[in-house]
């Protein structure tokens, strides 16, 4: 069972330019963090764009919902900013059946060393697998159902709204 991860930005692929303090995106770090992992699943990682959630709009959300609909998989990990992630998991939610999605991401950059994107991703990729059929947020180490969540910016992690 092959399991398609969707690259979309946010902080978990962000890097930090040491000469004027800015993040950026150069590319994914996806193939890295599979690697230190050292994770054996069959995964086929593809690029759709590499954005700061904050800039996200419906327009690159359908490219997301077109892509999942079209993926042969039917279990999909995206990875997002977090500030929309939840914008994002509601779109997916009235345009995609049949299928189990996963979308996390990372509050403090990869690169940084003290990330969570890590955590973040093998929990997402495990949810993944043993979820059934329906869209998830997966953040510090826990799923949410995509209408039962939200971020909470005061404290730093999702929680659930019920």
């Amino acid at each position: 069972m092959a399991i398609k991860i969707f690259v979309t930005g946010g902080t978990f692929d962000k890097e930090y330019n040491e000469l004027n303090g800015t993040l950026f995106f150069k590319e994914t770090h996806l193939n890295e963090m599979l690697s230190l992992g050292r994770s054996r699943i069959d995964v086929h990682i593809a690029t759709l764009m590499m954005i700061d959630s904050l800039d996200m709009i419906d327009t690159h959300r359908e490219t997301i919902a077109r892509q999942c609909a079209s993926a042969p998989e039917e279990k999909i990990v995206i990875t997002h900013g977090t500030d929309t992630m939840v914008e994002t998991a509601q779109y997916l939610a009235s345009r995609i059946t049949g299928k189990t999605i996963v979308l996390t991401g990372a509050m403090i950059p990869y690169k940084f060393g003290s990330s969570d994107g890590l955590f973040n991703l093998g929990s997402a990729l495990a949810f993944v697998q043993t979820l059934p059929n329906g869209i998830y947020v997966s953040m510090n180490g826990r799923y949410f159902q995509w209408d039962n969540v939200r971020k909470n910016k005061s404290a730093g992690e999702f929680e659930e709204l019920k």
